[in-house]
C-alpha cells in the first residue's frame, strides 16, 4: 500500500508541506511551472534549496504582487509587515487568525470604507473555481479553506460567512492550500499518516493582544489530534497547516513499518536548535492496518429484540463492527458479551449508546489493531439496473463481491434465487 508519513516534529505550515511533498516528485521544477500557470491573481511561487542543521531541503516562497511575505509594508496591496518572532513565512492567511497583527472586520463593520482590502469566503470560492482545477482538487481546496473560516468563526464568535480574509493573505493561503491539494492528488497515496503535532510554546502577538500558542483558530482545528508543546518558543503550527492535516490525514501516531523509497524536507524560514522542517516519507507498507477501540460489556437481562435494537443503534452511530458472544456469568446465568469496534473519535458517542440501549452498568475498553484488505467499490451498468460491486485485495488474495441489496432487488424483480442472480451477472 502506498503510504505517506508526515513528521510534524516542528509543526506544520502550508509552505513547508508544499516543499516537502514537492521533493517527492520526479520533476519538481515541472510542477513549479504548473503552479505558476494556474493563474491565482498576482501570485508567483519560487523554489530554492535551504539548509537547516546540516539537512538540505526545499524552501517554497509565495510572492503576491511581486512581494514576498514579510516584505510587504502597510499600504502595499493592503498588506502589513509581519510581526517579529513569527515562525513561518507565507502564512498571511487572514486577518482574524490569532497570529497576525491585522485589524479584523465583519460584514457588519466598515465594509464600504475598506471593502477593497478584504475578501469573504464567497470571494475565495470564486477565485478557486476560476482556476479550473480537477474536480476533486477543487473540492479539497474549498473544504480546507472553509475549515479555516469555521475555526475563525468558532474562536471569535463571528458567523463563518462574515469572516473577512485579508486580500493579500487570502491569496497566500489559496496558493499554499492549492499546491498541497494538487501534490496529494498527483502522489495519490493510499493512506496518509502523521506524527503527533508539535505546536510550539509561548505567546503570539495579534490585533487582539497577546495570545497563547497555539493560537485560537489552530487549537480549534487540532481538536481530537494528538499535539504537544515543548522547549521551542514560537508558533510551530499555523491554521493552514492544521487544516490541511485535519482534512487529509487518516490517523496520527508512530511511523508504521514501511519500505521508504523517498524523503522530502520542507524548510521553514527561521532557524532553531532543531531542524525547522516538515519531513515527508513516501513508501510501501506491507499491510493495511488501523487502530480501533474495542468496547465490551456483559448483559444477562435483555431480550433478543432489545439486543437487536441496541446493535442497530450502534451501527447507525458509526460503529465499525458490533457482535455478541454467548457467555456464562455469575450464579451460572447465561448472558451475552456485547463487543463494539469504533474509532477513538467515536468513543463518547458509542458509550452513550451502550448505556442508553443496554442494561450494562460498566463498559471495558481496549485498543486493538485491525488488518484489512484494500477495498474499493464500483458501480456496474447492467440490463437489470445499476449493481454495486466491491473489490478487495492484499496479502496475496483478490476478492470480488456484489452488493447484497442489489442482488436481492434483482432476485425479487425476477423471482429467482440470489445464486441465479450472481450467475447472470458473472455471465455478462
Amino acid at each position: 500500500m502506498r503510504t505517506l508519513y508526515l513528521d510534524c516534529g516542528m509543526g506544520a505550515a502550508g509552505d513547508m508541506l508544499t516543499a516537502a511533498l514537492m521533493e517527492l516528485l520526479p520533476d519538481p521544477e515541472k510542477f513549479l511551472r504548473e503552479l505558476n500557470a494556474l493563474g491565482i491573481p498576482g501570485v508567483r511561487y519560487t523554489r530554492e534549496t535551504a539548509v537547516k542543521c546540516g539537512i538540505t531541503g526545499t524552501r517554497i516562497s509565495v510572492y503576491v504582487n511581486g512581494a514576498m511575505e514579510g516584505e510587504r509594508k502597510s499600504g502595499q496591496s493592503g498588506g502589513q509587515s509581519r510581526e517579529d518572532g513569527q515562525h513561518h513565512e507565507g502564512e498571511h492567511h487572514h486577518e482574524h487568525s490569532g497570529q497576525h497583527s491585522h485589524s479584523y472586520e465583519t460584514s457588519r463593520g466598515q465594509q464600504g470604507a475598506r471593502r477593497h482590502l478584504h475578501r469573504t469566503l464567497g470571494d475565495v470560492r470564486k477565485i478557486v473555481k476560476d482556476l479550473h482545477l480537477p474536480e476533486q482538487v477543487e473540492a479539497d481546496v474549498l473544504a480546507v479553506y472553509r475549515s479555516v473560516a469555521q475555526a475563525e468563526s468558532a474562536a471569535h464568535g463571528v458567523d463563518v460567512e462574515e469572516i473577512h480574509f485579508h486580500e493579500v493573505g487570502s491569496r497566500d493561503a489559496i496558493a499554499d492550500v492549492t499546491a498541497v491539494c494538487l501534490l496529494l492528488d498527483r502522489l495519490a497515496p493510499d493512506e496518509i499518516i502523521a506524527s503527533p503535532v508539535h505546536v510550539g510554546s509561548g505567546q503570539v502577538r495579534t490585533a487582539h493582544g497577546i495570545l497563547p500558542v497555539p493560537a485560537p483558530a489552530t487549537a480549534w482545528l487540532l481538536r481530537g489530534v494528538p499535539v504537544y508543546g515543548g522547549s521551542v518558543d514560537g508558533e510551530l503550527c499555523t491554521p493552514t497547516g492544521a487544516a490541511l492535516l485535519r482534512h487529509f490525514v487518516s490517523r496520527f501516531g508512530d511511523m508504521p513499518v514501511m519500505n521508504v523509497e523517498s524523503i522530502g524536507y520542507g524548510m521553514g524560514k527561521k532557524d532553531f536548535e532543531r531542524a525547522n522542517c516538515v519531513r515527508a516519507l513516501w513508501g510501501e507498507t506491507p499491510d493495511r492496518t488501523d487502530q480501533l477501540l474495542q468496547l465490551s460489556c456483559n448483559v444477562d437481562d435483555m431480550s433478543p429484540e432489545e439486543v437487536s435494537f441496541a446493535t442497530e443503534r450502534l451501527f447507525a452511530n458509526g460503529a465499525r463492527e458490533v457482535f455478541t458472544i454467548p457467555v456464562g456469568m455469575k450464579k451460572s446465568r447465561t448472558g451475552l458479551l456485547v463487543r463494539v469496534l469504533c474509532t477513538q473519535e467515536d468513543r463518547e458517542k458509542m458509550l452513550r449508546v451502550l448505556f442508553q440501549h443496554t442494561t450494562t452498568i460498566g463498559v471495558r475498553e481496549e485498543i486493538v489493531r485491525r488488518y484489512t484488505l484494500e477495498r474499493k467499490e464500483e458501480t456496474l451498468q447492467t440490463p437489470f439496473g445499476e449493481v454495486r460491486r466491491k473489490r478487495s485485495k492484499g496479502y496475496g488474495v483478490s476478492r470480488v463481491k456484489y452488493e447484497y441489496e442489489d442482488l436481492a432487488r434483482i432476485a425479487r424483480e425476477r423471482d429467482i434465487s440470489i445464486p441465479d442472480v450472481r450467475a447472470l451477472l458473472d455471465n455478462l
